[in-house]
């Protein structure tokens, strides 16, 4: 969603700002702008459009400020136009604003100010945050801002600069992401770790009601009642490197080929920590596991895995749903929440609705003092790194080595599970290796409108996985389904213009998909089969055939869904389409 940047220090605000935003590129948007104080006067520039059509409107243009804010828009409220792209002024050109999130009571705050004669310029939420400030005006921002919060209802994020302090930027938090990097002689508000990462390490991870006062010299953080607060400044574990391309053409491709590392990692710091994991799955009656998205499909895969190691039944139920599903939850009951970010506001409300019914909620995320890590009652970490491209790769097949992992604890064969899993990264490189061929059946399929894909067991998460990569970065039509249920519907769709992608590794349920396969070809219909390799049958019997290296049973999701994240790559990429910011999308959401 929105990404918010602020910068007051000892360097030309300008190129700061601007390089923060594009490194926040991937959390999806519409239009960006900046907001700069020199010489006591506010300067805004905003288009429509990407980065580049700001940095256009720059050229040519001189500026010193040491000051300044700066956003990219994900369309809520107004639809994307240089007028309804922040920052957003005040009447007279004194306050500027930045805002992420919704305020919800904002048609009342707006009709309230249209009242008292306040003129709009745009159709957003976030306008009247700008003009409540400066009626809040008394000579301190730090208590206009406190006083405009208190105001607002909603999950919101925003930063503020004034030309009555053209040193200072105020960031304040309740429900959307916002953090503060520490510098020397200089500091930073920003949405996302990566956006300051050329710049500093040294992050406070501001919590809901907090307010952050930045000067260049010193960082201060509030409660909304004005009462000074004590954070801790945490050491970063990214680098710069890892959140660069290092050569490749796009991030999602680099992130696929980042999985082996990926794995390993998040193999590590589980088995390293292991101990201190202050449950086990058989203390309670059921596991629910709530996610969105690629996070979801990691849950369906996970349950497979609970059940069958652990013998615990295991709901996977959409976040965006839960609250609003009367599931019946209490205190025999654990919650994980799954979320890349750690900010995916539908799983974060779910968790804490499941915390209100007693239940025990664990965070699986993969970045550490997100809020879902700070509000669960435990959290498990994946170790995938900074991970750029809005389509999940690496950070999926990592969430799926903890709930592999997590699953086996409890198990009586627990070490040959583990040994197992640590075949995984390995695997993944044999499959990487074979990405020419992978590249090669996909040009095949540039033109087709419309796919299925199918999958049981184990992978039937994998078909509805491959399927969302299609649809996410190529815009074409794709439906994943559990092939048992094709001759309840899907069958009346094949022809000869409808490609199956059938997801067949020889284990329990192959001779299944044989027959599923079967069905298709007696409707003249279209194969592309991920299978084993060696696997003469299949390789005959499909239009085309991707192999993959034999694996045991309980592995191979993770071997699977690596041919399938490159055939939406590589179809995506030569359509020539923005694979890293597909359209319409966000990397994290954090509205509802």
């Amino acid at each position: 969603m929105c990404g918010i940047v602020g910068y007051v220090g000892k360097d030309t605000a300008l190129p700061i700002l601007l390089g923060a935003l594009e490194r926040l590129e991937y959390r999806g948007y519409d239009s960006a702008g900046v907001a700069l104080i020199e010489d006591k006067k506010l300067i805004v520039e905003k288009k429509k459009g990407k980065i580049r059509e700001l940095v256009k409107s720059l050229w040519g243009r001189d500026y010193k400020a040491k000051v300044g804010i700066g956003h990219t828009r994900w369309a809520t409220h107004g639809k994307p136009t240089d007028e309804n792209a922040h920052p957003h002024i005040d009447e007279k050109g004194n306050f500027a604003v930045v805002h992420n999130g919704i305020i919800e009571n904002y048609l009342e705050l707006k009709e309230e100010l249209l009242k008292e004669g306040v003129k709009f310029r745009s159709d957003t939420d976030t306008e009247v945050i700008a003009h409540l400030i400066a009626r809040n005006y008394r000579g301190d921002l730090l208590e206009a801002v406190l006083n405009t919060a208190k105001k607002l209802k909603g999950a919101f994020a925003f930063a503020v600069i004034t030309v009555h302090e053209p040193n200072r930027v105020i960031g304040v938090k309740n429900g959307s992401p916002l953090i503060v990097g520490i510098g020397e002689g200089e500091n930073f508000l920003a949405s996302d770790i990566p956006a300051i990462l050329p710049y500093t390490k040294r992050i406070i991870v501001l919590d809901d009601g907090e307010i952050a006062d930045l000067t260049p010299e010193s960082v201060n953080v509030y409660n909304f009642n004005g009462e000074p607060i004590s954070k801790d400044v945490m050491i970063t574990p990214w680098d710069l490197v890892s959140a660069e391309k290092g050569g490749f053409k796009h991030f999602m491709l680099k992130e696929i080929y980042e999985q082996p590392k990926a794995v390993n990692d998040t193999i590590k710091g589980f088995l390293s920590t292991e101990d201190t994991i202050p449950f086990k799955l058989k203390d309670f009656r059921r596991v629910v596991i709530i996610a969105c998205g690629t996070s979801y499909h990691a849950g369906l895969v996970g349950k497979y895995w609970i059940e069958g190691f652990s013998g615990i039944p295991t709901e996977v139920v959409y976040a965006s749903e839960f609250k609003y599903a009367d599931i019946p939850i209490s205190d025999e009951d654990l919650v994980i929440g799954i979320s890349q970010s750690g900010e995916t506001i539908d799983t974060k409300f779910a968790l804490q609705f499941a915390k209100e019914k007693g239940a025990f909620t664990v965070g699986l995320v993969n970045v550490v003092g997100s809020a879902i890590d700070r509000e669960s009652d435990f959290t498990l970490y994946t170790h995938a790194g900074p991970e750029i491209g809005v389509a999940a790769t690496k950070t999926f097949t990592a969430q799926l080595t903890v709930l592999y992992a997590l699953a086996a604890r409890e198990n009586e064969d627990r070490d040959n599970l583990i040994k197992l899993l640590e075949k995984v990264p390995s695997l993944i490189e044999i499959t990487l290796n074979s990405s020419e061929e992978v590249e090669k059946v996909s040009d095949k399929y540039l033109k087709r409108k419309n796919f299925l894909y199918l999958g049981r067991y184990l992978n039937y998460p994998i078909a509805l996985e491959g399927a969302l990569k299609l649809k996410e970065i190529s815009y074409i039509h794709a439906e994943g389904y559990p092939a048992g249920e094709m001759k309840h519907g899907p069958i009346a769709l094949i022809d000869e213009n409808m490609p199956a992608v059938l997801v067949a590794p020889q284990d329990r349920v192959y001779e299944k998909m044989l027959s599923n396969l079967e069905e298709i070809l007696a409707r003249k219909g279209t194969i592309v089969s991920i299978g084993f390799k060696g696997d003469k049958v299949l390789k005959e019997k499909s239009t085309d055939f991707i192999e993959v290296p034999k694996a045991d049973e309980p592995i191979t999701p993770f071997i699977t869904v690596v041919p399938l994240q490159l055939f939406a790559y590589f179809i995506a990429s030569k359509l020539g389409l923005d694979v890293d910011q597909p359209r319409n999308l966000a990397k994290t959401v954090t509205v509802e």
